[in-house]
């Protein structure tokens, strides 16, 4: 009871001091506090917020992550930073294992890496750059679900994020006069071919994809000038990140042909990549197997694909050999993932953190 009231105090701590990314200053000298206080060795960076500690000792490296970061967005009418994705109950269930394990004598170092800038899609670049995943053989995360993925107590072992991008682009026609719509080259009439456009892209309807404009910027206070420039963007997101290349591919090739067609400048690039997950076969049984052996056969779940996105999957990429796997956490968790008055039942923390302290003396 003591670790579960220590959990809730890490959270309750976090969820009321939020910081955006790159900007959690505050939550990385908590953190460096915290490990102080534990006698835990531990690193920060001159250059970026995010820490990373280690206990242990032995050969064998396993690492377990949690971000650190919150959105910016508008709660009950103030714009504000907010732990609606969850970050603030991933730091407390990695800290939670961190109590589990500390005393125990372990035979491999157990390294904790608190991750900046999730949200922004490039935070975890950030460590695997200072070494975090440096001789690391399996890499855990953690995360709280929405309750129609999966109701409090049940755990999935494995968490398959979809690949997803930004594209932001601007398209240079001519202004014209409203009484005069032949002398220009009409900004709007684009984007409307653009929104015609991604929804008639199809690929195989057993692997979910999508392709939307998610903003539009053209025209002034004047109303009798048809706009010749247009700043526009899309959320682009599927399954795989083979699929991905292919959609990014035609969506390339339709703003070129639509450019032709319009006599018309598009120019545009793809920002804030994250791809999909890669996850380990080996990671995955031995996390399904701890929450067996934590919560029994009945509250293990299978494996979930979802369509949000997650820079965990980073570590893998950019480093192939590495075995690994994102835990999903029921929690009766609603509205929904970043929604700011987003809630879930708190009794989920002790059991993210058992589930994490357990797969790792399973590694």
């Amino acid at each position: 009871m003591e670790i579960e009231q220590q959990i809730l105090e890490y959270f309750n701590h976090f969820h009321t001091h939020p910081e955006v990314s790159w900007k959690e200053v505050e939550t990385t000298k908590k953190l460096a506090e915290i490990m102080t206080g534990l006698n835990v060795n531990f690193h920060t960076f001159p250059d970026v917020t995010g820490l990373i500690a280690e206990i242990g000792e032995g050969e064998q490296v396993v690492a377990v992550r949690a971000d650190i970061d919150a959105l910016w967005q508008e709660v009950d009418g103030t714009l504000q930073a907010n732990h609606s994705c969850g970050h603030d109950a991933n730091m407390a269930m990695v800290l939670g294992a961190l109590l589990h394990l500390e005393d125990e004598t372990l035979t491999k170092r157990v390294r904790f890496i608190f991750q900046p800038a999730e949200e922004l899609g490039n935070g975890s670049l950030s460590m695997i750059e200072r070494g975090a995943i440096d001789d690391v053989t399996h890499l855990y995360g953690v995360h709280l679900r929405p309750i129609e993925e999966l109701p409090f107590g049940q755990v999935t072992p494995a968490l398959h994020h979809g690949s997803g991008i930004f594209l932001r682009g601007k398209i240079t026609g001519v202004d014209a006069h409203g009484a005069r719509p032949h002398q220009g080259k009409n900004a709007i009439d684009v984007i409307a071919a653009i929104h015609q456009f991604v929804k008639s892209i199809y690929f195989s309807p057993f692997e979910s994809y999508s392709a939307k404009l998610t903003h539009i910027q053209t025209g002034g206070d004047s109303l009798n000038i048809i706009p010749g420039t247009a700043l526009f963007s899309m959320d682009v997101r599927s399954q795989s990140n083979e699929l991905m290349k292919e959609l990014q591919q035609k969506i390339a090739d339709g703003l070129h042909s639509i450019a032709k067609l319009h006599d018309v400048g598009i120019s545009f690039e793809w920002t804030d990549y994250t791809p999909a997950a890669e996850v380990s076969e080996t990671a995955m049984q031995i996390a399904d197997g701890a929450i067996r052996k934590t919560l029994g056969d009945a509250a293990t779940a299978l494996p979930i694909h979802t369509t949000g996105a997650d820079d965990f999957h980073f570590y893998t990429i950019k480093k192939p050999e590495l075995n690994a796997t994102m835990i999903g956490i029921g929690a009766d968790l609603s509205p929904g993932l970043h929604h700011p008055n987003m809630s879930f039942n708190p009794k989920a923390l002790a059991i993210g953190a058992q589930v994490l302290a357990n797969t790792i003396r399973a590694t």
